[in-house]
């Protein structure tokens, strides 16, 4: 990968501020022509440095009316297992954010509930109907501060 410009450093910015602003707006901020700044977010998509774009839904306006922090720690942690249970959080669709992790637990999970029961439901899917799961240990979020994945871009 060659090193991104101060000029890739101000577009990567700006579409994280808004992954829609216009191209003219980014040709103007960085003193480059529309057709440059096309092909920079071309090659930062391709490059995976731009890995996707998405738009950010407020849970609650959409029924999950909570929040759960969820530390996972497994009973084996061979390779294959891991995956399996990577394959496994990946799919569930109330999972937001996975991180295999070092320390005491070995994944730390964001999840989102409607209700207590919906997320019992979740732990019974997840945790204990799977048997290299060893045990898991759960914090309800009770306000969500900052969220957001932008990346600092000095």
């Amino acid at each position: 990968m060659s090193e991104l410009t101060e000029n890739d450093h101000i577009i990567l910015r700006l579409l994280q501020e808004n992954a829609r602003e216009k191209l003219e707006t980014i040709a103007y901020e960085t003193g480059l022509s529309v057709a440059t700044i096309q092909r920079r977010i071309k090659y930062l998509k391709k490059a995976d440095i731009i890995m996707g774009e998405t738009a950010l839904v407020a849970p609650d306006s959409v029924g999950y009316l909570m929040t759960f922090l969820i530390l996972v720690e497994l009973e084996r942690e061979r390779i294959d297992q891991v995956d399996a249970f990577k394959r496994k959080v990946k799919a569930e669709p109330y999972i937001q954010q996975c991180y295999y992790i070092t320390g005491d637990a070995d994944f730390a999970l964001i999840a989102l509930a409607k209700d207590i029961q919906d997320f019992e439901n979740l732990t019974k899917r997840l945790f204990f109907a799977d048997a290299n799961v060893k045990r898991f240990r759960t914090s309800v979020v009770m306000n969500r501060t900052k969220v957001g994945l932008t990346v600092p871009l000095t």
